[in-house]
C-alpha cells in the first residue's frame, strides 16, 4: 500500500467512524423551572340567595286580604297579608270581661279589709278602758283584718293573670298580621283571599333575600390550594358575555363531598341591582397558590402512555425517562410531580421513540418556556 492509499484509507475510517453521530438529530431542550405564581383554574359555582324562607301562618285563620305577590320588593317588617279569627276575638271579649269580674271582686274585697280595719281600730281604742270589751274580742278583729288583706292580695294576683291571659291573646292576634322577616323579593305566592290557612298548611310565600347572594362554588381537590378568607374573586354568567362579577370568599365547610371530592366554599356576592338572580351557574376563576413551589415544564415535555406518564431527562449525555405525574395548567407551562428538580435539562419536544438510556445530541433552549 503506497503512502497515498494510506492517507485515503485513515481518512475513510475516521469519517466511518464520526458518521453516527453527525447522523443522530440534535434535540431541543430546556431546563425545570419552579414558581409560586397563583393562576387560575375555572370552576362550577351556584348563585343561592344569602336568606331564603317559606312564611307560615302562625294562626289558623281564613286570608282576608294579601297585600303583596309574586315580584315585590317588601322590606323588614312589612305587611304582607291579613288574616281572620273570629273565635280570637271571642276568647279576647271574654279574657277582658273575666279582668272587669275580678275588678269587681277586689273592689269588694277591699271593702270588706276596710271594714274590718275599722272595727279593729274601734275594738283597741276601747281595750284602753279595763273590762270594756273582751280580749277575745281584740283578736278575733285582727285576724279579720289579716284575712281581709289576704283575700284582697289573692283578688290581685287573679287580676293579674286575667290581664296575663288577655295579653297573651292579644300577642297571638298580632299574627293574623303577616310581616316580612327580612328584606328581599317575593318569589312565589300561595295565599289567596278565603283561603283557610294554618302552621300545618302550605306556606303562604317564599321570600328571598337577593341583594346578597351566596356564590358555592366546587372546588376540585387539586385545585383548593392554599387561599385566604377575604380574596376577591372574578366570575361570570352566561346571561351577560363577557362581563366580569366579583365576590369575596366567606365560608369554608371544611368537608370535602365524598362523591364529587370537591370543597363547597362559599363567597359573598353584593348584588345591588338585582342583575344576579338565584339559580344561575357562574363559572369562577378560582386562584390556586400551592404552599411551596411548583415544578415547570412545557406540555411537550411529558409523554403520556398506557403505562405512566413521563419526561426525558438528560444525564451525562443519555436519555433518561424519569417517571411524572401531570399537574395543573400554569400559563403555557404545565405542573408535574416527580423526582426532578428545578434546573433538570429535559426534552422539550418528548416522544418514546428516544429510548431510555439511548445516547443525546442535544441543544439547551435556555430555561422552560422559551421560544
Amino acid at each position: 500500500m503506497t503512502a497515498v492509499d494510506g492517507r485515503r484509507y485513515l481518512t475513510a475510517l475516521g469519517w466511518l467512524m464520526v458518521w453516527p453521530c453527525l447522523a443522530q438529530p440534535i434535540v431541543e431542550t430546556v431546563r425545570v423551572t419552579a414558581s409560586t405564581a397563583e393562576r387560575k383554574t375555572p370552576v362550577t359555582g351556584e348563585l343561592l340567595p344569602f336568606q331564603q324562607t317559606p312564611i307560615h301562618a302562625r294562626l289558623t285563620g281564613y286570608v282576608e286580604s294579601v297585600l303583596v305577590d309574586v315580584g315585590s320588593q317588601v322590606r323588614e317588617g312589612q305587611l304582607l297579608a291579613v288574616l281572620s279569627a273570629p273565635e280570637m276575638k271571642a276568647q279576647l271579649a271574654e279574657a277582658e270581661a273575666k279582668v272587669l269580674a275580678v275588678d269587681a271582686q277586689r273592689a269588694e274585697a277591699e271593702a270588706r279589709l276596710l271594714a274590718a280595719q275599722s272595727t279593729y281600730e274601734r275594738l283597741k281604742a276601747a281595750s284602753a278602758t279595763p273590762g270594756a270589751i273582751a280580749g277575745n274580742e281584740l283578736i278575733v278583729a285582727e285576724n279579720t283584718v289579716a284575712a281581709a288583706r289576704a283575700a284582697v292580695q289573692a283578688v290581685e294576683s287573679s287580676k293579674k293573670a286575667a290581664q296575663a291571659s288577655v295579653q297573651a291573646i292579644r300577642d297571638l292576634m298580632a299574627y293574623l298580621r303577616v310581616t316580612a322577616p327580612f328584606a328581599g323579593v317575593i318569589t312565589d305566592r300561595i295565599a289567596h283571599p278565603g283561603a283557610l290557612v294554618g302552621p300545618s298548611t302550605e306556606p303562604l310565600f317564599r321570600l328571598q333575600q337577593i341583594s346578597r347572594l351566596r356564590l358555592v362554588a366546587a372546588i376540585p381537590e387539586n385545585s383548593v390550594g392554599v387561599f385566604r378568607p377575604g380574596t376577591r374573586v372574578a366570575f361570570t354568567v352566561p346571561a351577560y358575555p363577557g362581563e366580569l362579577f366579583y365576590g369575596t370568599v366567606a365560608r369554608n365547610p371544611r368537608s370535602m363531598d365524598a362523591k364529587t371530592r370537591t370543597l363547597g366554599i362559599e363567597l359573598d356576592v353584593v348584588n345591588p341591582g338585582g342583575r344576579l338572580t338565584p339559580g344561575m351557574y357562574p363559572e369562577v376563576s378560582w386562584p390556586v397558590r400551592r404552599g411551596k413551589a411548583s415544578l415547570l415544564v412545557p406540555p411537550t415535555a411529558i409523554v403520556t402512555t398506557t403505562e405512566k406518564s413521563f419526561v426525558i431527562r438528560v444525564r451525562n449525555g443519555r436519555a433518561e425517562w424519569v417517571t411524572v405525574r401531570r399537574g395543573q395548567p400554569a400559563g403555557e407551562l404545565v405542573e408535574i410531580f416527580g423526582p426532578v428538580r428545578e434546573g433538570d435539562e429535559i426534552v422539550r419536544r418528548a416522544t418514546d421513540e428516544i429510548r431510555d438510556g439511548a445516547p443525546l445530541r442535544t441543544k439547551l433552549n435556555g430555561r422552560a418556556g422559551a421560544s
